[in-house]
């Protein structure tokens, strides 16, 4: 009977212990869309269940309470990120083609202003609650264009050292932003709108996506040679690295189960496990699909959300395209969502 008991206990152990290592992840749902022009950044408003999506030409807007499109936003010509003012009832879309900044009514979805940014290519853009300001990123001439949210005017242009990425903010008082093309992170007063600092993130390599821990003062930084950088935001210090996977451009942060999510576009995500503010270690790395990279994640129920589609033939290079991209399949953009088992 003792001997019976004893590996009972330590089959009981094995299965426990392994069930809080594996940490399992599934796709629970596909949210299809209609379009076939190419996607960059999507954006949630927790509080009212909406996704912002963008999508070639437009933003779509999805209800999550049914899965279903709420609202096309028109007229966003190479729209690449969604930055949500739910305490002025504003959002602001960056139109890469057009050099601008569509603003709308969160609640009605509907265009009321158009601004035009002080660069090129506005890419990622953020809204900080602390400052009541719009920053965006100007990919081909690396600098921010600050917008005023409340009056929807332009404020200044912050050179940069780069070509900037994805911003995160601390709510109180700074925002730091990845310079792809320097391996480097910025970090932007919002009250002088100057860079303060600038940390290398060495050995990251080509930074995209950005997400941040405000608690533990952690900033997570995924680069392009299939590394997640843990960066302190106090002193630029790297205090940790960690391997994820190929094509990553989205990384996202959630609070509450203290997991780091890296979306890549090689068809998985990168789980990683936050034990300590310089203690991480990788949980798994989750199936998803080809193309999916980048991401957002409600913090409420942990899901999370990647955009992608299907790919078909890759063209044969060419000296005017050395490096042809795959076809889409038409009509099979979809919006994984995500959730732990």
């Amino acid at each position: 009977m003792k001997k019976t008991n004893l590996v009972f206990s330590l089959l009981m152990l094995l299965c426990a212990t392994s069930g809080y290592a594996q940490s399992s992840y599934q796709i629970v749902n596909k949210i299809h869309l209609t379009g076939n022009g190419g996607w960059d950044y999507l954006t949630l408003d927790e509080g009212s269940s909406r996704l912002f999506v963008s999508h070639g030409s437009v933003t779509q807007v999805v209800d999550l309470t049914k899965n279903n499109l709420l609202a096309t936003i028109p007229d966003t010509k190479g729209v690449h990120g969604i930055a949500l003012a739910t305490d002025l009832n504003k959002g602001f879309i960056s139109n890469g083609r057009d050099t601008s900044v569509t603003i709308i009514d969160l609640k009605t979805v509907k265009t009321i202003d158009k601004v035009k940014v002080t660069g090129n290519n506005p890419d990622a853009i953020l809204y900080d609650s602390y400052s009541r300001k719009v920053f965006t990123f100007n990919g081909r001439s690396s600098n921010s264009t600050v917008i005023d949210a409340i009056t929807n005017k332009v404020l200044a242009t912050i050179p940069l050292i780069g070509k900037p990425e994805f911003s995160v903010t601390d709510l109180k008082g700074s925002i730091y932003v990845n310079i792809e093309d320097k391996s480097s992170l910025c970090k932007i007063n919002t009250t002088t709108l100057k860079v303060e600092q600038t940390w290398s993130i060495a050995p990251g390599e080509e930074p995209s996506g950005l997400a941040i821990d405000l608690k533990n003062h952690r900033l997570f930084s995924v680069c392009s040679n299939k590394l997640m950088m843990v960066i302190d935001t106090d002193n630029g210090k790297v205090v940790s690295s960690l391997k994820i996977g190929e094509n990553v451009d989205g990384v996202s942060f959630d609070p509450v189960l203290k997991r780091i999510y890296s979306s890549n576009g090689d068809g998985t995500l990168t789980v990683v496990q936050q034990k300590g503010a310089n203690t991480y270690s990788i949980l798994e790395n989750v199936k998803t699909q080809k193309g999916a990279r980048t991401i957002t994640i409600n913090t409420k129920n942990h899901r999370i959300y990647l955009p992608t589609a299907e790919y078909g033939e890759t063209p044969a290079a060419t000296t005017e395209n050395p490096r042809p991209r795959a076809t889409l399949k038409s009509d099979s953009f979809t919006i994984l969502e995500i959730a732990p088992k």
